[in-house]
């Protein structure tokens, strides 16, 4: 059987680094075992999804490199929920309920303090068809709940390991609301049944969902996919994540800069036995991803561990993969080679490379310490205008070491300082072919 995957988002937001990291899992299982990879929009709620939430979830993935076989909308397949769900009346599994959340919340309340599970008590399996009319005649509305069978629910988890769930302390799930929107524990599994997928790997927040699950699928003649359930991520404190997602949307790290390696690269090892470290494609993390590296503590998400491994990938770039971003800046064609071989080693962002174009361009604005002016005056009239070559740094400190007496790091530094603004970055052989100016206030 081929192995199939599927990621399936809503798209009622902007997804982020969670999301990703269900949608990473799922994608490589399917890639490492030559299958397929579905992108499920589960967009039944139609209030809240939006087409510019799904285009923005195509677009995130595209980024990553994480592209799918198929599409599949459940918007589409109304239509095919409302047949299956009429088989599941058919065979007894289906019923029909009434109860407002308010007398939900008592019977729950009241269940907890006779020491009982907060279960439902199945009272709309003993409504007649009289009792269900008179209260359609109140206004009630009704909706629909899924019988469990009353027994251990078992599966082997791909991360948790054994796992067993007592039906019995699980309510009937509802499947579909009064307003006839059909819910996600119902929706996905019949997907799941109807487009064959093997294996699914989510959150542990879903154990219990997957639990009811599995049921569903048997009772609509379908075998349960192989599960398994990632832990779910916590700040670099421990403190819940859920709050701060907003911030840490895919679309939001991808505008500040964060390179889809470095973002791939710990997301598919963070909370695994396996070292975090830069992989500069997926087939590489696809070889060495394992499921059972994976423990079930909370896992501790760190955005800033994002920006060593944006800087090393940067790093790791060749000059035709920015050629053209340089070209853009205004960058010489006869430079810029050397630029990026110069600058590429004192960035983190891509982004920083305008600024040492600036700096190369336009000239710094100098950074001089005031036991160090009259020095550097002094130094800088024995400067030439440019251009620069290779030797020129070397000949300038030359010349004013013999006119000035100075040497070591009180002639290098301030004199690194009055040209760049900086007190590190490139070599200073290396970087001065490329500058264009040095500021008339430098020379003064």
């Amino acid at each position: 059987m081929t192995t199939t995957t599927r990621f399936a988002p809503s798209p009622t937001g902007h997804i982020h680094v969670g999301n990703l990291r269900t949608a990473l899992m799922n994608w490589l299982i399917a890639r490492k075992a030559g299958g397929s990879f579905i992108l499920r929009l589960d967009d039944t709620d139609q209030e809240r999804s939006k087409q510019e939430y799904a285009d923005g979830i195509m677009r995130d993935l595209e980024w990553l490199g994480l592209t799918w076989d198929r599409v599949e909308r459940q918007s589409d397949r109304l239509d095919r929920y409302a047949a299956a769900a009429d088989g599941l009346r058919e065979k007894g599994r289906l019923y029909e309920v009434f109860e407002t959340p308010t007398e939900l919340d008592l019977k729950r309340k009241k269940q907890l303090n006779m020491g009982k599970p907060p279960v439902y008590d199945r009272a709309g399996l003993n409504l007649s068809d009289d009792d269900r009319a008179r209260l359609r005649a109140e206004g009630r509305e009704g909706y629909w709940r899924f019988k469990l069978d009353l027994e251990r629910i078992e599966w082997p988890d791909g991360i948790i390991g054994d796992v067993s769930i007592d039906a019995a302390s699980v309510s009937d799930p509802v499947l579909i609301r009064a307003d006839g929107q059909v819910l996600y524990t119902f929706a996905s599994s019949v997907d799941d049944v109807d487009m064959g997928v093997t294996d699914i790997v989510r959150g542990a927040d879903h154990v219990t969902n997957t639990a009811t699950q599995i049921q569903i699928i048997k009772a609509l003649g379908g075998t349960p996919p192989r599960f398994a359930h990632h832990s779910l991520l916590t700040g670099p404190q421990g403190e819940e994540l859920s709050k701060r997602l907003g911030t840490l949307s895919l679309k939001d790290l991808r505008e500040n800069g964060v390179a889809p390696e470095a973002l791939l690269s710990l997301m598919a090892r963070l909370g695994s036995s396996q070292p975090v470290e830069l992989k500069m494609t997926l087939g590489e993390l696809a070889d060495g991803f394992d499921l059972s590296q994976f423990g079930t503590s909370p896992t501790k998400f760190d955005a800033e561990d994002l920006w060593p491994l944006t800087r090393e990938r940067n790093q790791h770039l060749p000059f035709d993969a920015v050629r053209a971003r340089i070209a853009g800046m205004g960058v010489p064609d006869d430079l810029a080679e050397r630029f990026w071989r110069v600058a590429s080693h004192n960035i983190t962002k891509l982004d920083d490379l305008a600024d040492w174009w600036v700096i190369f361009s336009e000239g710094a604005e100098p950074v001089i310490d005031p036991e160090d002016a009259e020095f550097v005056a002094q130094a800088l009239t024995l400067l030439p205008p440019p251009p620069y070559t290779d030797t020129s740094w070397a000949e300038w400190t030359a010349a004013v070491k013999d006119a000035t007496g100075r040497k070591g790091k009180g002639l290098f530094m301030p004199l690194r300082k009055a040209l760049t603004g900086q007190a590190h970055g490139p070599e200073m052989s290396d970087l001065m072919p490329l500058l264009q100016v040095v500021r008339a206030k430098a020379r003064t």
